[in-house]
């Protein structure tokens, strides 16, 4: 072999090292950022997460981060001696009441039996249960069997009047929780009646305790008395 030929075929041979190289250099460099990628990803999830929540909980509806204030937030705030005598399980149990309307929710009670039938006499059933927003003071059975009974007679024998008047006379507009119980109201009747006291120890008309309040039901909040409120006379 000359002097050229030999000479030729070295520079072939160092354009062939020369190639190879830069084919080696191009593949690193195209993998790198695949490498890198995969390294960054889980770095970057923690970083993320403080970020990103306080932003969303400032987007959420405030509706959605906690329940209202209504039956939902109220049903294990029931207090008094009487609520003993609720039944524990089944319809007429607080759980229970809480899903019916106030009239049905009573009348699955076995302690509100004798105020169930003076609502049936009066037909005032379907009217409270289709009510939105309402306190009952529900007298117990034991505080009708107390009543005088030529009063209670002559209400039960007028169904349409005087015993409409003094079952409305039990019935407030709007939910009164009992740091909203203390005070005048006005009732479905027309006249007021006035509960004093705080806490859990309420009068109402200065002569009927409450028993067994806050109770829910869907669509009242109902405290049990153990007197049966008479309005004023007209």
């Amino acid at each position: 072999m000359n002097k050229r030929t030999r000479t030729g075929a070295f520079a072939g041979l160092l354009m062939a090292v020369a190639f190879v190289g830069a084919c080696s250099s191009a593949g690193s460099a195209t993998t790198a950022p695949t490498a890198a990628a995969a390294t960054a990803a889980p770095s970057m999830a923690p970083s993320m997460a403080p970020s990103m929540a306080p932003s969303m909980a400032a987007s959420m509806d405030p509706s959605m981060a906690a329940p209202s204030g209504s039956a939902a937030a109220m049903a294990d705030g029931q207090f008094g001696a009487a609520c003993s005598a609720v039944p524990a399980t089944g319809d007429g149990s607080f759980a229970g009441m809480a899903k019916a309307q106030v009239a049905t929710a009573a009348s699955n009670n076995p302690v509100l039996s004798t105020l169930v039938t003076a609502v049936t006499a009066a037909k005032l059933g379907d009217t409270l249960n289709g009510a939105k927003d309402i306190t009952v003071f529900a007298p117990t059975n034991d505080a009708f069997a107390a009543m005088d009974k030529a009063t209670l007679d002559s209400a039960m024998a007028d169904p349409s009047g005087l015993l409409t008047k003094v079952l409305t006379y039990h019935v407030v507009q709007g939910r009164l929780t009992p740091e909203m119980l203390a005070g005048t109201h006005k009732t479905l009747n027309g006249a007021d009646l006035t509960v004093e006291g705080s806490g859990r120890d309420f009068t109402v008309n200065g002569k009927a305790m409450v028993v067994c309040g806050n109770v829910q039901t869907a669509n009242a909040t109902v405290y049990i008395i153990d007197g049966v409120l008479l309005p004023p006379a007209s």
